[in-house]
């Protein structure tokens, strides 16, 4: 409890405060400032969780819309190539082959690359195992267990994660 005590220095009266010095109050006013300093700091670091958490859950909901959307694309890529492979001098569209695959490259979305890599279950799919002659290969040099010797279908990522493996045929 406070207590006040008027004390005279040189002529002037002033008035002081004198604080009861109980231990255990004094305890109980420390742990009461203990407690709610805690909850502050509880609370400043659920805040900052929830922030946190909302700015990697806008994150994901925005790759996932691009993911939707580039996915819906690869039918048309895959028209392309189909068309390029049937024509592959006409200009125009080796014109919207290389357009289309700039315009996804802006965005993230790559193409995965097949022809004489090794089979990488994560990003090709095998869907055909061939026994090839060196002079046949593709790469123009001798072939090796599980490496791909054709393409069936072209895979694609967006930024690390794959939309879709590449259907693959592997040498023996």
């Amino acid at each position: 409890m406070e207590e006040k005590e008027v004390i005279e220095t040189q002529g002037a009266v002033e008035e002081a405060v004198v604080v009861n010095e109980n231990p255990s109050e004094i305890d109980s006013l420390n742990a009461k400032i203990a407690e709610l300093n805690d909850k502050y700091l509880r609370m400043a670091a659920e805040l900052e969780n929830t922030r946190r958490r909302a700015a990697l859950d806008a994150e994901s909901t925005t790759r996932n819309r691009v993911m939707s959307i580039a996915q819906n694309f690869l039918p048309l890529m895959d028209a392309i190539s189909a068309a390029l492979s049937h024509e592959p001098n006409d200009e125009g569209i080796v014109s919207i082959a290389k357009t289309l695959e700039s315009t996804l490259a802006k965005i993230g979305i790559i193409k995965i690359e097949t022809i004489c890599q090794p089979l990488n279950p994560q990003f090709h799919n095998a869907l055909q195992v061939v026994d090839v002659p060196p002079e046949d290969c593709p790469c123009g040099a001798k072939t090796f267990p599980n490496m791909i010797v054709g393409e069936l279908q072209s895979g694609y990522m967006f930024g690390d994660m794959v939309l879709r493996p590449a259907m693959v045929v592997v040498s023996k």
